[in-house]
């Protein structure tokens, strides 16, 4: 029979075999840290990414509403304004209150998954934006106007540019032009701010500075040369909405 000397000595021996020190927990709690933190990074970046595509549907739904919108009325909507509650304005087309720093006319357009406002949101919970060309008269946006303007004469001053730098305030200058300029330049440009939202850098600015001249490539962080640019851009041909139109009997 084991002596109480021999007892105690047992059990400091198995409280040694499994207990862990002070250090020895520190260690684990690194250690789990550092596998943690490696798999959250590709998360977010899973995460951020469908985010990106979310909004490219999103957009992508707005501009095939657009080609709807104009076979049924002849025209495109004005965008929406802050305070339209999603309806364009004004609310029967014509000549546009906000043509280049208003909103997706979401409630106009008849599209789902609106704020309590009307709005459309990205993915980020940002209003979709939406400018529209205001060239010859408002025609784009006017009961008709594409139709009496004449295809062959009907223009946009809307441009989007690969860059800001070398453009003017009415063209791409000699920045990249990403869309055509005069009878085939985009009657209408959609998109979304991106997470950051406000802007960050020239190029983001250059979408919310309410001219004509818009800018479109991919992701950019503040360690970019240009700065950071998280904006999604998105344009309308107008030989796609003329097809639309023409295909429909409009004109």
């Amino acid at each position: 029979m084991p002596t109480s000397h021999a007892v105690s000595h047992y059990r400091c021996n198995v409280d040694k075999q499994h207990g862990f020190s002070l250090i020895e927990l520190a260690l684990v709690l690194v250690v789990l840290s550092i596998a943690l933190g490696g798999a959250l990074m590709p998360l977010n970046a899973q995460i951020e990414q469908q985010q990106w595509r979310t909004t490219q549907h999103s957009l992508q739904t707005v501009h095939d509403a657009l080609l709807g919108f104009a076979v049924r009325n002849g025209r495109l909507p004005c965008p929406a304004s802050t305070t339209s509650n999603g309806i364009e304005s004004p609310a029967n087309g014509g000549i546009c209150t906000n043509p280049r720093n208003g909103y997706v006319p979401a409630v106009s357009l008849g599209l789902s998954q609106l704020d309590e406002l009307g709005y459309a949101l990205d993915a980020w919970g940002n209003r979709l934006r939406y400018a529209v060309a205001t060239s010859n008269s408002a025609a784009y946006t006017t009961t008709d106007g594409i139709k009496n303007a004449g295809l062959s004469t009907l223009q946009s001053e809307l441009q989007v540019c690969a860059s800001t730098t070398g453009i003017t305030s009415s063209s791409c200058g000699t920045a990249i032009a990403l869309s055509s300029s005069g009878i085939n330049a985009p009657p209408a440009v959609i998109y979304s701010v991106g997470k950051l939202a406000a802007p960050n850098s020239a190029d983001e600015t250059a979408n919310q500075d309410n001219n004509p001249i818009f800018i479109s490539h991919t992701l950019t962080t503040t360690a970019a040369s240009t700065g950071a640019f998280d904006d999604v851009v998105i344009w309308l041909s107008p030989n796609v909405l003329y097809g639309q139109m023409v295909n429909a009997g409009v004109f």
